[in-house]
């Protein structure tokens, strides 16, 4: 098969075994060291995305991407039981709205005989949770049941272990905010509330939410109604959330009827730290790794030095058979992108590998990194991010041939001839 002569000549330098052992074991750890840059940034950053989804899923998937209120702040009761559902229709109707739930929330104690601890209780309407992720991590009883049964509460597990409670259990409900005159003075209004549903999502909600019928919810805040004053909007995905309240907004300024005094937040406001330090953790283990692999590539500038002063005889004899000086540099370009392509393609492969079979390797060696019980990694192995880690490895190392490939250009024939 035809081939310039260049690339013939940088192959052969490549594959040559003349080489002092001195080059042959640089250029031998500069292919490693690309190779292990490569793989570990790869299976790192499968790890953080593998993370960042669980967050994204565990974290947004139960805290509403958007939360609207106010718009019962000048209504009676009347109006404000007609005017919720109206507003739900027409924010179903806007683009990357999914899901749309009516809900009320107040901060509570939560009281059973072995403890008591401060919780936010939220009062929903069961029919329209269906899709919710409290709903499709039951791990005891039903959601649904809070519509059935009176005065009755879903928690999620890490609470009903603290309170040492279980299904059928009755746990008593404080309001520490609100107060009742009664005989015996003012005191704070409570409820006893019997555990219908247990949930279990691994996330800090689990000892920290409280969910009853919005009916019975309304009657503990002595709210007229069903006692709705907010709703929540789940979107196609979360970070759209800016751009659906900058919309919305817009509908605001335009005298939209059903959208007027209403307020929006987004989950930014509560959750955005959180996910700015992990996306800012994935960009440092981007940038440290990344060092590692230049570091690895420039490793090949070293082994093309020595090779060029070992071929200084060789490039003269081919310049003073007429190879012009850009066909010398690409001859040392394909002698160190050989190397560089070998450590980037079985880097790639090992990280790949390493990526989707972590879990079984760790389980395999006895390592556990969360030290108890058996949780495995989150792994999501994008493949635009395998694409991008090859591509700059390749960059690196096509930048680390630059200088020796010049470097031998320049060789002068008859100085390098004179004494030969």
């Amino acid at each position: 098969m035809f081939q310039p002569i260049s690339i013939f000549i940088g192959l052969r330098y490549s594959r040559s075994k003349s080489h002092t052992g001195f080059v042959s074991f640089i250029t031998f750890f500069s292919t490693v060291g690309i190779l292990l840059g490569v793989a570990s940034l790869i299976t790192v950053v499968s790890v953080m995305n593998g993370f960042e989804g669980e967050l994204k899923k565990r974290i947004l998937g139960i805290v509403p991407h958007i939360i609207v209120s106010d718009f019962t702040s000048h209504e009676s009761s009347t109006k404000q039981d007609l005017r919720w559902p109206k507003l739900r229709e027409e924010l179903l109707n806007k683009p990357h709205v999914v899901r749309v739930t009516p809900f009320l929330e107040s901060e509570a104690l939560i009281q059973s005989s072995k403890g008591l601890q401060g919780v936010l209780v939220q009062g929903i309407m069961p029919t329209l949770e269906q899709g919710n992720i409290i709903n499709t991590h039951m791990v005891a009883g039903n959601i649904d049941m809070l519509s059935t049964q009176r005065y009755s509460l879903v928690l999620g597990q890490s609470l009903a272990n603290k309170l040492q409670v279980t299904l059928g259990d009755e746990v008593r409900l404080v309001l520490p905010n609100k107060s009742v005159f009664t005989p015996m003075g003012r005191i704070p209004i409570q409820r006893v509330f019997t555990i219908v549903g247990i949930f279990h999502i691994g996330s800090q909600v689990d000892d920290a939410m409280v969910y009853v019928d919005s009916r019975y919810g309304a009657k503990l805040l002595r709210r007229t109604g069903d006692g709705i004053d907010k709703l929540r909007l789940y979107l196609d995905d979360a970070f759209n959330a800016k751009k659906v309240v900058e919309s919305l907004k817009k509908e605001q300024e335009t005298s939209d009827k059903i959208l007027h005094s209403v307020t929006f937040s987004t989950w930014n406001e509560s959750q955005g730290p959180l996910f700015s330090a992990v996306k800012m953790e994935k960009n440092m283990m981007w940038l440290m790794l990344s060092l590692i692999v230049a570091v690895a590539a420039f490793n090949i500038v070293s082994a093309l030095v020595m090779v060029v002063v070992e071929k200084q005889a060789e490039i003269g004899i081919l310049q003073t058979l007429g190879l012009a000086r850009t066909e010398v540099i690409k001859i040392f370009i394909t002698q160190g992108m050989v190397n560089g392509l070998w450590g980037v393609s079985l880097g790639g492969l090992l990280g790949v590998i390493l990526a989707l079979n972590l879990n079984e390797i760790l389980l395999v060696v006895g390592v556990n990194l969360f030290g108890f019980g058996m949780q495995e990694l989150p792994i999501k192995l994008e493949w635009f991010d395998v694409l991008t880690i090859i591509l700059s490895a390749l960059a690196m190392s096509f930048l680390a041939t630059l200088y020796p490939a010049y470097q031998a250009s320049t060789t002068q024939p008859a100085q390098v001839l004179r004494n030969e």
